[in-house]
């Protein structure tokens, strides 16, 4: 199986035809996927011009795409790493279990609980001021946009939170994404988890 520098490889590679190429930006995503597979895929679509459903993209913008995707994977690695130093250093001193942390959800570090809604920004920035606001203390805001205004799905995922569970976090009316429990502060009218009877 193709890691992730592979298949950037290959979408850069000039003898690859463009369905190769864009197969491999696809494939891309399988291995880091900040927002979701398919968020991800259209946000980087929107941005750099390309048709969702375009084998023949231009390489051009597929490689844009590609390097706005590396631009956030090395922010969110560079994050994990000093994130594991730190807890190195806190088990040594006898804290077993950290105060919070952001773990995502399977590939996605901040998923979106609606693929058509988006942070905006490019997705190094959108990491940059989730990594900003992993290191400070958990509030009563979304630390991506800072939105206030935040919505506990369905029980039952249904309709606009389709792929977001309860327990997951609220979403956050201003960019979409799930935001974890942990980040915000434990406010009763925040984490009041609606019940599957509520309207």
């Amino acid at each position: 199986m193709a890691g992730f520098r592979s298949l950037a490889y290959q979408v850069r590679d000039a003898r690859n035809d463009r369905a190769l190429r864009r197969h491999s930006l696809r494939r891309c995503l399988e291995r880091f996927a900040p927002y979701g597979h398919r968020a991800t895929w259209w946000h980087l679509c929107d941005r750099h011009g390309i048709a969702p459903e375009d084998r023949g993209a231009d390489p051009l913008r597929l490689v844009a795409a590609l390097e706005e995707l590396e631009d956030a994977r090395a922010v969110w690695l560079e994050y994990e790493r000093q994130f594991a130093e730190r807890r190195r250093r806190e088990k040594h001193h006898g804290l077993r279990r950290p105060e919070w942390a952001w773990g995502g959800s399977g590939d996605a570090v901040v998923r979106c609980a609606d693929p058509g809604v988006r942070p905006e920004g490019a997705l190094g920035e959108v990491l940059r001021r989730l990594v900003r606001a992993l290191e400070s203390a958990p509030g009563t805001a979304c630390p991506v946009c800072g939105d206030t205004e935040l919505h506990w799905p369905e029980v039952a995922p249904v309709g606009p939170w389709a792929g977001a569970l309860a327990w997951d976090g609220p979403v956050c009316a201003g960019c979409g994404i799930v935001v974890p429990r942990p980040a915000l502060v434990d406010a009763p009218a925040l984490l009041d988890i609606p019940s599957a009877g509520a309207a």
